[in-house]
């Protein structure tokens, strides 16, 4: 049995897709910053049949980002898809002329060292998994390809990280390995005939099945 790690997992988007993932048989590794809502959602999903697991880990710390993964590997098994979607913070949307270097950190270390931990850490089990077995699945707002004036942060950091999955779409793909983009316009909304959490798993399932998809897009509100 194989694992599907979300880092950045809560009970909209991610609980969604451990479901998806988990209904086609994945274990599932549940990674964010509180142990108890961890473990609640995994509760949960232990009800449904679902195999999960919650381990705790801070996006913007590659060390805790790569202890985690590896207690997932060693606790549900190798890792066959990685979902890196966790949600910026607010106070990494400032307008433009009030944002600072210092402002820029965040957003960075969120948004490209979280991913590139991520990778390093993973990619080497994906190898040993086979070809065409390992995805690697990328989710974000749409300031990654139409900045904002007013959200400079994520609008800086979102275009690093989708260029950095573009290259690794790239090298990736050569030995098997998919690497693909969901891009999301606005909020994600429970009932939204586009933006249901429901709707954007499925979504993500299929980028991971047909693999020979690079970035999906949402509209905006």
């Amino acid at each position: 049995m194989t694992t599907l790690a979300i880092i950045g997992a809560g009970r909209g988007l991610g609980a969604a897709v451990a479901r998806r993932f988990g209904a086609e048989g994945f274990s599932i590794a549940l990674i964010s910053r509180n142990q108890g809502k961890l473990d609640a959602l995994a509760d949960d999903l232990g009800k449904e049949g679902i195999h999960a697991r919650g381990f705790v880990a801070d996006v913007r710390s590659p060390e805790s980002i790569a202890t985690a993964l590896e207690a997932a590997t060693e606790t549900l098994g190798p890792i066959e898809v990685l979902q890196y979607s966790p949600l910026p913070q607010k106070d990494f949307m400032r307008p433009v002329l009030e944002t600072t270097p210092a402002d820029l950190k965040g957003p960075i270390e969120f948004s490209i060292y979280g991913p590139v931990a991520a990778v390093h850490q993973v990619v080497p089990g994906m190898r040993f998994l086979g070809e065409n077995r390992g995805t690697i699945l990328f989710v974000n707002g749409g300031s990654a390809v139409k900045p904002g004036r007013s959200v400079t942060g994520t609008s800086v950091a979102f275009a690093g990280q989708a260029a950095y999955v573009q290259l690794l779409n790239e090298v990736l793909g050569e030995e098997g390995i998919q690497v693909s983009q969901l891009i999301v316009g606005g909020r994600i909304i429970e009932g939204d005939a586009e933006k249901d959490p429901a709707v954007l798993a499925e979504i993500l399932w299929k980028l991971h099945t047909d693999r020979d998809t690079f970035r999906h897009q949402v509209s905006a509100d």
